[in-house]
């Protein structure tokens, strides 16, 4: 078996945060949340990480990984691009978008040639999670049917006090993901966690147990190809309902090869609570929830050196 890859997907315009979240230092030694995801991830055995940014934040981008990070993983560099598309369509007059994580990962399909993971940038998913997913890879093998694993997360561990949050809920059978429906205005409503389709016309709740998707999710090679072949029906959706904003979501592509019987997703659990800047306001919880963890001897003062 080939040794699992990280991809890390860091191209998103973090347009709640109000500017680039992917290089906002989280720590008085200037360390950004991806730090603290690559040391657990080199901790449990990653050996290389493929980063998907933008070409207009490569610098600051590089300034933070370079001599750093790099030190101990292998690292190379991928550009999400709008117009990086099928042959034959066109990029829509005035898109700015990037077209979804589930473009950022085909990004990669140059550079990965066996299995990997996909983390988003600005999120903290602790050091179990590494772990569990790294074990699972450098297991699993396809068969009559893709094997492929997600890290799930209790709704109630995964939520800001600073607005609404997109999740993928996630309904599951003896440990396999079942089906995964995006939901994207998920808050706490007083004792309640809700959600809308109507601009909070109507409120429906959510049980705080409920295991939701924090895009942490293992693949093999034929994910690459699946969703190279399924990326012009789904630009074609896109183009139809909504060609500025659209986007090409992972849980859909993988919400589409489970319900044909392609692919089992094995869930691995995550009891850890996630941190991460969707608001500005956010940062602040997330800087003192990683000193607690410096102080408890969770992670040396330093990561790198």
């Amino acid at each position: 078996m080939k040794e699992p890859t990280l991809v890390i997907m860091a191209a998103g315009m973090g347009s709640r945060y109000g500017g680039l979240k992917q290089v906002e230092p989280v720590s008085d030694k200037g360390e950004i949340i991806l730090d603290f995801s690559l040391y657990d991830a080199v901790l449990a055995g990653f050996k290389r990480a493929v980063f998907v940014i933008k070409r207009e934040i490569e610098e600051d981008f590089k300034q933070l990984i370079e001599g750093r990070s790099s030190k101990h993983i292998e690292v190379t560099y991928v550009f999400q691009e709008l117009d990086d598309l099928p042959e034959g369509y066109t990029l829509p007059e005035g898109r700015v978008k990037p077209w979804g994580t589930c473009h950022a990962v085909l990004s990669c399909r140059n550079v990965i040639d066996g299995p990997f993971a996909v983390i988003n940038a600005d999120d903290y998913y602790g050091p179990g999670a590494f772990q569990s997913i790294y074990d699972y890879l450098v297991n699993a093998q396809d068969d009559e049917k893709y094997r492929y694993c997600m890290v799930g997360y209790k709704l109630a561990n995964t939520l800001t006090e600073n607005g609404y949050v997109a999740r993928g809920v996630c309904r599951e059978k003896d440990g396999y993901l079942v089906e995964i429906t995006e939901r994207e205005k998920i808050k706490r409503d007083g004792e309640d966690i809700v959600f809308t389709q109507d601009e909070g016309l109507t409120l429906q709740t959510l049980p705080e147990d409920t295991v939701v998707s924090m895009n942490f999710w293992g693949f093999s090679r034929s994910f690459m190809d699946e969703i190279t072949a399924r990326f012009p029906a789904f630009l074609d959706k896109i183009l139809a309902e909504n060609p500025l904003k659209g986007e090409y979501y992972l849980p859909g592509a993988v919400d589409q090869l489970i319900k044909e019987g392609k692919a089992s997703v094995k869930m691995l659990y995550s009891a850890d609570k996630w941190y991460g800047v969707t608001y500005k306001e956010d940062k602040e919880t997330v800087v003192n929830a990683l000193q607690s963890f410096k102080d408890k001897g969770i992670y040396p003062d330093k990561l790198w050196r």
